[in-house]
């Protein structure tokens, strides 16, 4: 009876730890897949996403509002073109003229994309994005290799 009493202790701990694996692994990949949330989708094509990844957030001002969902070629420009899902609350409440970037959170960090708003208003010859529209206005991630190159040169040019 004791023997029986320990298997069943045994079985429901094991459960318990695997349970709460899966959540942490979930947990840690940011994985969205149970979420109910409502999104809608925003397209744009960049010169160079670096190590841009699929999942990765899309920011405004370091507040999360949407993720990567897929990064493809493009067709005709062989480009970058990148698919993110936006939360629907920020439908219609985007102009047209906000731009892109793809930076990086900290010195080795991931990428992110950066959502830079735009003005808005009819005056100035905006409208608001709605879902599927293409966003134009992008700046391509900077290499680290090419920051350090920049740095590189104009200390030397200081220099002599």
């Amino acid at each position: 009876m004791q023997s029986k009493k320990n298997e069943i202790l045994v079985g429901v701990f094991m459960l318990i730890a695997l349970a709460s694996l899966l959540f942490l692994s979930l947990r840690v990949s940011n994985l969205k897949e149970f979420s109910t949330e409502l999104t809608w989708k925003l397209y744009a094509t960049f010169d160079n996403i670096g190590t841009l990844k699929i999942n990765s957030p899309v920011k405004i001002g370091g507040v999360v509002i949407g993720r990567v969902i897929n990064i493809t070629l493009d067709k005709k420009s062989l480009l970058p073109y990148v698919t993110m899902s936006i939360n629907k609350a920020y439908i219609n409440k985007i102009p047209d003229n906000s731009s892109l970037a793809i930076r990086t959170q900290g010195l080795l960090g991931e990428q992110f994309i950066a959502l830079n708003l735009g003005f808005d208003g009819p005056e100035l010859g905006s409208k608001m994005l709605k879902d599927g529209e293409i966003l134009r206005d992008t700046k391509p991630t900077m290499a680290f290799e090419d920051l350090l190159g920049q740095f590189l040169y104009k200390s030397c040019n200081n220099n002599g």
